[in-house]
């Protein structure tokens, strides 16, 4: 060959070689409807959380749920797609800050001048004579460690009846930095200096403005901005009770005014209480938002027993929020299965599945209480001649094959899907014949509306079986195994109106 054609040939070799290298497919926008692999999001008591997107990744740094004199230290947990999270343990901790000894609530993270700030509340003071109050920490990377900027707090005192606490950060478009704070039912806006360490000045020459929006209020602002215009978010009722809630307000200025215009999150008895303290996730490019917030499950009566979770925030065409929905979802791709508690068998989290071998009636169930219902499930019987399914409407949950009083509706090799009800002992309802293959995926719905309970296999439109019973009004849902090892994913439940 000659020198000509033998570099011809070296090159067209290389490209060939380059056309055949893999391109990196770009990260997937998260577009949810919910935590579609389930909440709470992440492990362990937390509550307050506050977002941060540095680069490619979301950082959510949350309050330690707690004793007030066990709260001495703040984590952190990032992710890349708003599905699997890395726990950061102790980012802050009252060691690094000379004078916070415990209650350190509340964390704002934000970044400028190649630094990351955390903003933080500490020792609940409930006067002016105490020390404590809004503090700021310092770090070179989003996971800290954080250190005291300043070696004292930066707002200490109590300013037109607003305790220091529950602060959140904002920097506008022209690059004027903001902190929204205050508890005891009154809020504040302070201006931040370049140096995100101290307190500038309004034109009036004051430092502290007030814009309490509601006799409502309570604590917990929130700001962002959207099309031009200032939402303020904040919450509303005790934080130890049920009726914890965010509202909000819009405005044309960052120092608002500020008028309150609905409630756009509360609890929901089929899901969670105390839903409150939140934050907001846009992702970056898009309009997709939501709503990060703590809740309590239903069956915790600990105040301090909070969860963080997330669900999507709606706009209506002039700006306003749609109320939130909370949902219940779980598709098991973040390899756990948080929120969930089984009664007998061995589960686990495999390949994006929730996985269960054989047992005599093995059960998981979520911390919920629906009445009327549309729950879902893709079910597959993996080995045995049993049966796989949901249950639903469930009280009194023990181990034991029928350990539970609700209805159950599965599918079997055995070729039908059966519906019946536990009471300490089976009674069946109906079944009908349905030719079931070990390994197949299968659709399974449950929809339940009064006595009114219907269920469906993969066709969606027509009943495999239609019963009326009144026996279980209302209760929790999950899955089930009777004496066959199955394959769960998909999972959801929801008033069947939605």
């Amino acid at each position: 060959m000659s020198p000509v054609l033998t570099r011809l040939a070296a090159i067209v070799g290389t490209a060939l070689v380059l056309c055949a290298t893999p391109v990196a497919a770009a990260p997937a926008v998260p577009d949810y409807s919910t935590a579609e692999a389930g909440n709470p999001i992440v492990d362990g008591w937390y509550a307050d959380p506050d977002v941060a997107i540095y680069g490619d990744t979301y950082w959510v740094y949350p309050t330690t749920s707690a004793a007030y004199a066990q709260q001495t230290h703040l984590d952190a947990f990032s992710s890349k797609d708003l599905v699997n999270w890395t726990k950061h343990e102790k980012v802050l901790t009252t060691a690094s800050v000379s004078w916070a000894d415990y209650a350190v609530w509340a964390p704002a993270p934000i970044a400028r001048n190649g630094k990351y700030y955390l903003y933080f509340a500490a020792n609940d003071i409930q006067s002016d004579s105490q020390l404590g109050g809004i503090g700021v920490a310092v770090a070179d990377r989003p996971e800290g460690p954080y250190v005291d900027a300043l070696g004292h707090p930066l707002i200490d005192r109590f300013h037109n009846g607003a305790q220091p606490i529950d602060q959140d950060v904002f920097i506008d478009d022209d690059g004027q930095a903001y902190m929204y704070y205050g508890g005891w039912g009154h809020a504040n806006v302070v201006k931040l200096n370049p140096d995100m360490t101290s307190l500038g000045t309004f034109p009036d020459g004051s430092t502290f403005r007030e814009i309490t929006p509601s006799p409502e209020y309570v604590e917990g602002s929130q700001m962002f901005k959207r099309n031009g215009k200032y939402y303020l978010m904040w919450s509303e009722g005790g934080w130890t009770g049920p009726n914890y809630s965010v509202s909000y307000g819009m405005a044309d200025s960052p120092t608002g005014p500020f008028t309150r215009l609905a409630k756009v999150l509360a609890q929901d008895p089929a899901v969670a209480r105390g839903s409150g303290h939140n934050s907001v996730i846009n992702v970056p490019g898009t309009d997709i938002w939501y709503i990060l917030y703590h809740r309590r499950p239903l069956s915790e009566t600990d105040g301090n027993h909070r969860q963080l979770a997330y669900d999507r925030m709606v706009f209506n065409a002039d700006g306003t929020i749609a109320p939130v929905t909370m949902r219940v979802r779980d598709n098991f791709a973040d390899g756990n299965a948080l929120g969930w508690r089984t009664y007998g068998g061995s589960w686990t989290v495999q390949s994006g599945q929730y996985r269960a071998a054989s047992s005599p009636g093995g059960k998981a169930l979520l911390d919920t209480n629906f009445g009327d219902l549309t729950q879902d499930v893709d079910v597959t019987v993996t080995a045995g001649g049993g049966d796989a399914g949901l249950v639903f409407r469930v009280t009194a949950p023990t181990v034991g094959t029928d350990g539970y009083r609700g209805y159950y509706a599965g599918i079997t090799p055995r070729g039908q899907v059966i519906l019946g009800r536990a009471d300490n002992g089976w009674t069946p309802l109906r079944s009908a014949a349905l030719p079931v293959v070990q390994g197949r995926s299968y659709h399974l719905r449950v929809t339940a509306v009064g006595p009114s309970i219907r269920v469906f296999v993969d066709d969606l439109t027509t009943p495999k079986i239609s019963v009326t019973d009144a026996t279980f009004p209302t209760g929790a849902n999950g899955l089930r195994v009777f004496n066959t090892a199955a394959a769960f994913d998909n999972h959801s439940v929801r008033p069947p109106q939605r």
